[in-house]
C-alpha cells in the first residue's frame, strides 16, 4: 500500500496507558488495562523488534535456532489502522451473501458468537505468516528502485501454530449453494482513510475454492487466545497467501454467486508499474524466501568453522533445499536441512563458513521449493514494493 495514515508510536500508547492504569508493560506479555478496559498494543522490546509506529518487524537476530515456532509476542505486527478492542462475550460473525444456500442480506445474516464458533470440531494448522511487503526496503538499497511503504528487511513473517475451525465446516452448517463464487472477509477496525479517501472497512475477497480447502477461523495461536494486534477474537487465516487476504478481527464474511472485489484486491495488493500489466491479478500465494538468523552488516569473531543458521520458506509448499554463497554469490555450496517445513510452514537449516577470511563479506542463501520455484537473484520492480523474493546479499564482518 503506498500511504498509511499515523498513529502514536506503541511504546507511546503503552506509556499513557501505564500512567492512567497503573499498568506495566513487561516484554513477553500480553497486557491488558485494568478493570475491564479495552485492550493495549503488546510490547515492542527494541531487542526484537523495529518500531515502525504502525507496523513492527521482527528482529532476525533475536530468534533462536532451537525455536521452530514465533511465539506471539514475537511476530510482526501490520495493522492498516489501529488495533481495536473487541469484547468475547458480546463479539458475533455475521455471514449472508446470495450463495448460501437460503440467500440472505446483510440484515439477515446468521450470526455466531464466539462461543459458537469455539464449539466447533477443533482444527490447528502451523503455517508462515507474512506481510505481502516482507523485503521491500532491498528494492532501494540492493536493486536501486525505492518503493513506498513500510521499508521491512525480512522481518514482517513468522511460523505460527494456529487453533480454530475450518471454513469449510462453518459454511457447511450455515449450508452453502453450489452457484457459490466467491466469499468477502471483512474486518471489525476502524474504516481506512488515505489521502482524503474513505476506502471503508478492510476487507478482501478469495475464492469459495480456499475457503473450502484449507481456510480457518482461528481464534488461538502458541496454545493461547489471539492477542488483540494479531485479531482477537476471531481472525481469518489463508495458509499460503499474502498476508492481507488473512483478515484480522474478522467481522462478516458475504458468500456470492459472482467474483467480489474491493480496493485491497483492485488498488492495492496486486502488481502494478514497472513491466507489470495493468490487468494483473491480485497476488495470493506467497513466493519463496531466505533469511540468515543474523543482525544485519553482523560482526563475527573469525573461527575455523563459523556456523550460519537460517530459514527458507515458500507459500507454494515445503522447501527441496537451499544454497548458501558467502562470496557474494561466486560459489555456491548445499546447507543442511535441520528442520523441514510441513506445507506452508518454514524450513531450518545450517551452513559450515570454514576458514573465513577477516574483512567484509556477503553471504547469501537461495532456496528452491518442491513446486521447483527458486530466488532469483532479481526481483522485477513494483510500485508498491511486494513480493521482494530475490536472494538478499546480507553484509557479514568477519574479525
Amino acid at each position: 500500500m503506498t500511504s498509511t495514515p499515523l498513529r502514536p508510536t506503541r511504546r507511546g500508547l503503552l506509556t499513557a496507558a501505564a500512567a492512567g492504569t497503573g499498568l506495566i508493560a513487561v516484554p513477553g506479555l500480553a497486557d491488558r488495562a485494568v478493570a475491564g478496559a479495552p485492550y493495549v498494543q503488546k510490547p515492542l522490546p527494541s531487542a526484537w523488534f523495529y518500531d515502525y509506529g504502525t507496523n513492527a518487524e521482527m528482529r532476525w537476530e533475536s530468534v533462536s535456532p532451537r525455536e521452530y515456532l514465533t511465539s506471539p509476542e514475537r511476530l510482526f505486527v501490520r495493522d492498516h489502522t489501529a488495533t481495536p478492542s473487541i469484547d468475547a462475550s458480546t463479539y458475533t460473525l455475521r455471514i449472508f451473501g446470495d450463495a448460501l444456500a437460503t440467500p440472505r442480506a446483510s440484515d439477515q445474516a446468521v450470526s455466531l458468537s464466539y462461543a459458537d464458533l469455539r464449539s466447533l470440531p477443533v482444527t490447528r494448522l502451523t503455517t508462515v505468516h507474512e506481510c505481502t511487503g516482507n523485503g521491500r526496503s532491498f528494492f532501494a538499497s540492493q536493486q536501486g528502485t525505492p518503493a513506498p511503504g513500510t521499508q521491512w528487511k525480512l522481518g514482517a513473517v513468522g511460523a505460527v501454530a494456529w487453533e480454530g475451525v475450518r471454513l469449510a465446516t462453518v459454511l457447511e452448517r450455515v449450508g452453502l449453494d453450489p452457484r457459490a463464487v466467491s466469499v468477502m472477509a471483512t474486518g471489525l477496525d476502524a474504516d481506512y482513510v488515505s489521502g482524503g479517501v474513505d476506502y471503508g472497512p478492510v476487507r478482501r475477497p478469495f475464492p469459495v475454492s480456499k475457503a473450502l480447502d484449507d481456510a480457518l477461523l482461528v481464534w488461538g495461536a502458541d496454545g493461547r487466545d489471539l492477542l488483540p494486534d494479531h485479531g482477537f477474537p476471531i481472525r481469518l487465516v489463508l495458509p499460503g497467501w499474502v498476508g492481507i487476504a488473512s483478515i484480522k478481527w474478522l467481522g462478516s464474511l458475504e458468500v456470492s454467486a459472482t467474483r467480489q472485489t474491493s480496493p485491497w484486491n483492485t488498488i492495492w495488493y496486486r502488481m502494478t508499474g514497472g513491466s507489470y500489466p495493468p490487468d494483473s491479478p491480485p497476488l495470493t500465494v506467497n513466493p519463496v524466501r531466505s533469511a540468515l538468523e543474523l543482525a544485519w552488516g553482523a560482526t563475527l569473531a573469525r573461527r575455523q568453522v563459523v556456523g550460519l543458521t537460517g530459514r527458507s520458506w515458500s507459500g507454494a509448499g515445503p522447501i527441496d533445499h537451499v544454497d548458501v554463497s558467502t562470496d557474494g554469490g561466486g560459489t555456491w555450496q548445499r546447507a543442511r536441512i535441520r528442520r523441514g517445513g510441513h506445507r506452508e510452514a518454514w524450513t531450518q537449516w545450517e551452513f559450515d563458513w570454514r576458514a573465513p577470511s577477516r574483512g567484509d563479506h556477503v553471504v547469501m542463501a537461495r532456496a528452491t521449493d518442491v513446486a521447483g520455484r527458486q530466488q532469483p537473484l532479481v526481483t522485477p520492480y513494483n510500485e508498491n514494493g511486494y513480493f521482494f523474493d530475490a536472494v538478499v546479499r546480507h553484509p557479514v564482518t568477519i574479525v
